[in-house]
């Protein structure tokens, strides 16, 4: 891969390996910030160095493996269903033996966190993705199997893959989301009201929702909790609420059979051809092209 395409840039883990002779069986971007990579090596020894890459990488032994190690941890190795997390501000050097086919997936730390606020009741800022070596987790290690699987090259295979790994990075940051070290939580809103500006967003969804009346339920003047909505949530008002639009028609589409005009209203889309336009914007193909790939 040249220097000109690596995504994430010079530092990624991408460019890493392919200046470390490691062969780049398939690529694909996911969408929504998200890369995939299935990667193959064979050495009889190579040390390989990652130096803060940027972006968080979560990395999947398919086979082999068995001789490879982290150098902070000798005697520790890699095996097939076998996971590292490596965050973004790692370093980390390795040994390289024999034979090893992986996969990774690359996510940038916003793209990590900014499930927080909804499925931890935690604020983005405050986390990051743990710096794992070898742990195992027998949901993830499948679902990655899964992600392999699929054709990446296919617009219904493309689509089932974001799905999966959005699931895979929900799981993630359960099980492996940590504090960020030096996190600094000045600022933002009080935890009883991020978590009633949270709730009353998720009851209103098929609602008109305004600056104003999101200041009301916070008891705050507007520019203020425009600006420290934004520190919590790490989005804007307007920002997160058209987020969670778009994440509850994703599951409508995905788990019901819902006409499109009433997945639209449950949303709050004006009407199904609204819906249909920012939908299309967003996830890059229409409401029905997508429960046709992704539903079950």
């Amino acid at each position: 891969m040249p220097a000109t395409g690596t995504p994430f840039g010079l530092q990624s883990v991408c460019h890493t390996l392919s200046s470390a002779n490691a062969n780049l069986d398939r690529f694909a971007w996911l969408g929504d910030g998200l890369a995939i990579a299935l990667w193959t090596r064979n050495t009889k020894e190579a040390e390989t160095v990652y130096e803060r890459p940027g972006h968080h990488t979560l990395s999947c032994y398919l086979d082999g493996g068995y001789r490879t190690e982290r150098q902070k941890m000798p005697g520790h190795y890699g095996a097939p269903s076998r996971l590292c997390a490596l965050p973004g501000e790692h370093e980390s050097r390795w040994w390289v033996r024999g034979y090893m086919h992986f996969m990774h997936l690359y996510f940038l730390p916003e793209h990590f966190t900014q499930r927080a606020v909804q499925e931890l009741d935690r604020e983005p800022r405050e986390l990051t993705l743990a710096d794992r070596t070898y742990f195992e987790d027998a949901r993830i290690a499948s679902l990655c199997q899964s992600l392999v699987n699929e054709d990446w090259q296919q617009p219904d295979g493309l689509l089932r893959t974001n799905e999966t790994a959005h699931e895979v990075l929900s799981l993630l940051l359960h099980a492996q989301g940590v504090r960020r070290a030096g996190a600094s939580l000045k600022g933002g809103l009080s935890v009883a009201t991020r978590r009633r500006l949270r709730d009353y967003i998720e009851s209103h969804l098929a609602q008109t929702l305004t600056l104003g009346e999101l200041a009301g339920v916070a008891a705050l003047s507007e520019f203020h909790l425009a600006r420290m909505f934004h520190t919590s949530f790490g989005l804007p008002p307007a920002a997160w609420i058209a987020q969670r639009r778009l994440g509850r028609a994703r599951t409508l589409l995905r788990t019901t059979a819902l006409p499109l005009a009433q997945v639209a209203e449950q949303c709050g889309y004006a009407n199904a051809s609204h819906f249909s336009h920012r939908f299309r914007e967003s996830v890059g193909v229409a409401p029905t092209a997508y429960r046709q790939a992704v539903g079950g």
